[in-house]
């Protein structure tokens, strides 16, 4: 088995904003397996926010490249990486490759029924009247993400709200709030009809949430990485959003997945901002999920080739061309 990585820097449709800053371009590395006569692809996307890189990602990978075989199974692939990017491109491109030597579709390997999904669609953090006018514009998608900072972020609620009277809300605090917000917030989007609240707290401030009341699900992003992060989360957290950047890859959300039901915590099944082939695996562990948002090639000004179709916000099975 040979291993051919490149990189890619998509544009993204007007510069998008959260609390860490604004991006006009989405970096991600596509990985290539290639194995008598086929080729599988995967990508991924390097987050600071955990101290990755394009250049880390690419050393990660050029250094394990030598132990690839014909043989090599996803189950080594966590011997040799840890959960992160790196590992999320190897192990998607690894199945990809499975779906065209096997002559079987990923539905078939998994034996799931898919369907088409509504995903939510995330509006940029900006002033609430630019966030009002975002809102109109977006006003038909069933689902708004809203994403706040701390300050203001009541306004832009409510600016989004009045643009936007039918849609559900769900808003991302990527870690920007303390006790005291959550406390001034809560009862305000409660009238706005928020229905979910992603990470209002930094990651290491989990304990913050201990004995909080919950009127609005409160989901865990930055908090959750693979298995081993629910036994900290229960009690705390409604919901998990997995992303396949941090638990690495699909081998692992799927197990992810199925153990989050089992503690009968709620799913949601997130991206970072990507093409159709970072959204494709997402696609898989999403059928049945609470809340989806893969809008990763909604944000792009362009895309993969054979990426996804969008009806408004609704994700058609995607085609095989494209990945499994």
């Amino acid at each position: 088995m040979r291993m051919m990585v490149t990189t890619k820097s998509w544009p993204i449709a007007g510069a998008f904003t959260i609390s860490r800053g604004s991006k006009t371009h989405a970096d991600v590395v596509v990985v290539e397996l290639m194995s008598n006569g086929h080729t599988g692809r995967g990508e991924c996307v390097p987050y600071a926010r955990y101290g990755e890189s394009i250049e880390q990602v690419q050393q990660d990978l050029a250094m394990i490249a030598p132990n690839l075989t014909a043989h090599t199974t996803a189950k080594e692939f966590a011997k040799w990486l840890p959960a992160g990017a790196a590992r999320n491109a190897l192990d998607c491109a690894w199945w990809d490759l499975q779906c065209k030597q096997q002559h079987q579709s990923i539905w078939q390997l998994l034996d799931i029924k898919p369907s088409a999904l509504t995903t939510a669609f995330t509006l940029s953090l900006d002033i609430p009247e630019k966030m009002g006018e975002a809102a109109k514009k977006n006003q038909a998608r069933p689902i708004l993400k809203l994403k706040l900072a701390g300050l203001g972020d009541i306004e832009r609620v409510a600016a989004v709200r009045a643009n936007a009277p039918q849609t559900m809300i769900i808003v991302d605090a990527n870690e920007g709030w303390n006790i005291d917000l959550y406390h001034l917030m809560i009862p305000r989007l409660v009238e706005l009809n928020v229905a979910m609240i992603e990470q209002p707290f930094p990651s290491e401030n989990d304990h913050w949430l201990d004995g909080l009341d919950r009127p609005i699900l409160v989901c865990a992003d930055e908090s959750c990485h693979g298995i081993d992060s629910l036994q900290t989360l229960a009690g705390r957290y409604d919901m998990i959003n997995i992303k396949l950047d941090k638990t690495g890859g699909l081998t692992h959300a799927l197990a992810l997945k199925k153990a989050t039901l089992e503690q009968g915590l709620k799913v949601m099944v997130g991206c970072m901002v990507g093409s159709s082939l970072g959204m494709a695996p997402a696609f898989v562990v999403a059928q049945g999920a609470d809340i989806v948002d893969l809008d990763g090639p909604l944000l792009l000004a362009e895309d993969e080739p054979s990426g996804f179709e969008f009806t408004v916000s609704s994700m058609q099975v995607m085609d095989e061309k494209l990945w499994g």
